[in-house]
């Protein structure tokens, strides 16, 4: 069952999963935050996700409901290795986990060609450590700490399949409680190919004096939540499936995070995976009986949950709707300070000079700079969003002060797209680069033109132009795809063979279709 089935409801832009009456609609957010990882820390909630080659790294999000969050900051400005300052795509930062222990936040996140990070700081907003290599190794994914009542630590990982050729087995050792160092060998806590094929993603917890350990098994797409459990900590663990798609459009459904209320709810954050969207986030209230979890609400199987797509909010403090910001008019505060707005991310690890809010206030001056002569996915200085809803309208004002230098909008993923202005010597033109042909949708005279793409639901993007008069749209239709483990783009682009060439972008103003 394909979770494209879910598409059937409107997620149109704005989505909002507060139904403002005491209920929420899944997913809670509709934008590609894979691998959620969430704690709670007094009223508060913080959650973190994957980023893979973008920076700054580690999304940081807030939320007092569980229902609205707001985006705050990054842990991780560049990736701690000097080869992605090109595009790596698939690498970079896998799933984190985040967690709370003596006074500080912690994350700990593999990079599978680099081995396990650990990044700390007294606030979750920041400021954060430099990277910690805790563990060096090819193929180490999805570390999530475990601090012990009797003062020791240990770590729980995966494997990446495309590195080691293993993808079933979970691994536990203990560690330097400081998580300077990995102490002893692996333990196998798990290893159940036939039955729970790619297990990966485990979340560490204790509770009630047993050890439980919250996995996924059978694939991203297709898989199901597994629960383990244990009197001690390295096992042996039994096991069952807690939560699968059932007679749901919700597919997967895949890892996430067991949280603990303040009143004693408990409640589970996990991913879809909805292409072409990426990985989107739902969540699913948590049942307890004879110390097992069933997630969900109860299916015709006994002890396994299925995904809700509505329910009451949690009983915690409520948060006013919200969502992580989108629109962008380049004057805000962060402009004031010279920084991008939280929501931006570049392609790979950036540099301060790519980017201007001071050089013409209320404006982003963008450095124009070569692009990937085959793949534009695969530059580096592509400014970049996730996509905010299944279906919506963008739309971008853009002014050339230089010549031989082209800016626009791009659509980023397994394949590309961008509607660019050029500023040529012999006149100015506007043109759709799509499949390696650039057909000219209109000449113009000035240098400054508005852009637009509107993106209906399944991902197909149609693309127009203005400067005074109506728009002009342009024939061809972009079929946006996923990119390598992550959801497709949007955002801006300026390029230009020689140095000193810039493109200006007045302001980035989301829209509902069709607006």
């Amino acid at each position: 069952m394909n979770g494209m089935r879910e598409l059937n409801r409107d997620f149109g832009f704005p989505w909002q999963p507060d139904d403002g009456r005491g209920g929420y609609a899944n997913p809670i957010l509709f934008a590609d935050y894979s691998d959620p990882d969430v704690i709670r820390v007094g009223d508060d909630f913080w959650m973190t996700a994957s980023s893979f080659n973008c920076t700054p790294a580690l999304p940081i999000l807030h939320s007092r409901d569980l229902v609205n969050w707001s985006l705050v900051g990054h842990a991780v400005k560049n990736l701690p290795d000097p080869s992605y300052s090109q595009v790596r795509a698939g690498c970079g930062v896998w799933a984190p986990a985040i967690r709370f222990h003596a006074g500080r936040y912690w994350i700990f996140f593999p990079m599978p060609d680099e081995g396990i990070y650990v990044v700390t700081a007294p606030d979750p907003r920041g400021p954060w450590t430099d990277p910690h290599l805790l563990q060096a190794g090819i193929g180490l994914i999805d570390p999530c700490p475990l601090w012990d009542d009797d003062g020791r630590a240990y770590l729980i990982f995966a494997y990446a399949d495309s590195r080691t050729g293993v993808k079933h087995k979970l691994d536990v050792r203990e560690m330097d409680p400081a998580a300077r160092h990995l102490v002893g060998p692996p333990h196998t806590i798990f290893n159940d190919p036939v039955n729970h094929p790619t297990a990966e993603g485990p979340k560490f917890y204790k509770r009630g004096g047993w050890y439980y350990v919250f996995a996924p098994a059978g694939g991203v797409a297709t898989g199901w939540q597994l629960a383990l459990r244990s009197r001690h900590v390295l096992g042996p663990y039994e096991h069952r499936i807690v939560l699968a798609q059932g007679n749901t459009p919700i597919n997967g459904p895949h890892q996430g995070a067991l949280v603990h209320t303040p009143v004693g709810e408990n409640w589970f954050i996990h991913f879809q995976e909805l292409l072409p969207y990426g990985r989107i986030v739902h969540l699913q209230p948590v049942t307890w009986t004879d110390g097992w979890p069933l997630i969900g609400r109860r299916s015709g199987q006994t002890h396994i949950g299925e995904p809700v797509q509505t329910d009451r909010k949690p009983v915690v403090l409520t948060d006013p709707p919200c969502a992580p910001a989108s629109s962008d008019r380049f004057d805000s505060a962060d402009a004031t300070s010279g920084e991008l707005a939280k929501q931006w991310q570049w392609h790979a690890n950036h540099q301060l000079e790519w980017s201007s809010l001071t050089a013409r206030p209320g404006w982003l001056r963008l450095r124009a700079m070569p692009v990937h002569p085959t793949d534009l996915s695969l530059t580096p200085h592509l400014l970049l969003q996730k996509f905010p809803a299944a279906s919506f309208q963008l739309q971008t004002r853009i002014q050339l002060a230089t010549p031989d230098t082209g800016g626009g909008i791009v659509v980023i993923g397994l394949d590309s797209a961008a509607l660019l202005l050029h500023r040529h010597a012999n006149g100015n033109e506007v043109s759709l680069h799509l499949d390696n042909q650039k057909p000219s949708l209109a000449s113009v005279t000035t240098d400054s033109i508005d852009l637009r793409v509107t993106v209906q639901n399944g991902g197909k993007c149609s693309f127009a132009c203005r400067t005074e008069a109506d728009w002009i749209q342009s024939p061809q239709i972009f079929q946006a795809k996923e990119g390598k483990w992550i959801g497709a783009k949007i955002g801006l682009l300026a390029a230009a063979e020689s140095s000193g060439r810039f493109a200006d972008f007045q302001y980035f103003q989301f829209a509902p279709a069709g607006r």
